[in-house]
């Protein structure tokens, strides 16, 4: 039997849905808030199980076969035209909301690649960054202060990367610790400075590696460059004076991969893949 429609604009689910466009609704109720189909889907693929799911009747008439397949402890709910774009933080919301229990990192672990980020504060670079982090095969990310991750926009952005990484939040304070931890326990911590350190390509990236990456506006807290073993920088035109940390991340992140690929493609019988054939 499908569930009853809801339609008006001020039941209660939607009050309650509608908490979850901020933290604190999102930390009183431990839930998150995904907006379409394809974050639905990236969920289900990581063996998450939404809490709830609300479509539209058209939604679910167009996706018969997704509406049914939902785990068994999820809660379907229908949602007029009007509901959900009540509940939806998105202009043109694609027919399907879901709540989702945030996902936690694993106890114990003990990662080789760690991105850090100090104070990033616009929600679009996070979500970016956190996609090409997880295309580079970052373990984990640190947090300090900043944008919060499971922000509806940050989800869209990163299109489901923030719900695969393992994510760890913190203060300033707490990072330099970790920080000093990280060193102790063999990373090498690479501060990424503008104008300042040598070529990124030159450090040797397959080594255990937390990269830490600064604030868009302030750059990277001089205190927390302090506690770095390697500093690195992005050549560039001298036309801009920096880049969108969102765009200096990826080759730095990558790096690491190509490294990787090209040592492999020097062994005996090793080919280089075509898309770093040309590369440095």
């Amino acid at each position: 039997m499908e569930p009853e429609l809801i339609s008006s604009r001020r039941n209660p689910l939607i009050r309650q849905l509608r908490e979850l466009h901020e933290a604190r609704g999102r930390r009183d109720q431990g839930l998150l808030l995904l907006e379409g189909r394809h974050l639905l889907e990236e969920a289900l693929g990581l063996g998450l199980v939404p809490e709830r799911v609300l479509a539209t009747p058209a939604w679910i008439a167009s996706h018969p076969a997704l509406w049914q397949a939902l785990p068994a402890a999820t809660r379907r709910q229908a949602l007029s035209e009007e509901a959900l774009q009540q509940a939806a933080t998105t202009l043109q919301p694609d027919g399907v909301l879901a709540t989702l229990v945030p996902p936690t990192s694993p106890a114990g672990r003990r990662p080789s690649f760690v991105l850090a980020l100090d104070r990033l504060q616009d929600p679009g670079n996070l979500g970016t960054l956190l996609r090409t982090a997880l295309a580079a095969g970052v373990e984990e990310v640190w947090l300090a202060d900043g944008a919060d991750p499971h922000t509806p926009k940050v989800l869209r952005a990163s299109s489901g990367a923030a719900l695969a990484l393992p994510l760890r939040r913190m203060t300033s304070d707490q990072l330099a610790t970790q920080l000093e931890s990280a060193g102790r326990a063999g990373l090498q911590v690479v501060a990424t400075l503008v104008g300042e350190g040598r070529p990124y390509w030159e450090l040797d990236w397959r080594q255990p590696t937390l990269l830490l990456l600064g604030n868009e506006g302030a750059g990277l807290d001089p205190a927390l460059a302090a506690l770095a073993q390697e500093r690195v920088t992005i050549p560039h035109s001298p036309a801009v004076e920096s880049l969108n940390v969102a765009v200096a991340a990826a080759p730095l992140l990558l790096e690491r991969l190509r490294q990787t690929l090209c040592a492999e493609s020097r062994a005996p019988g090793g080919t280089m893949p075509a898309s770093f054939a040309t590369s440095r």
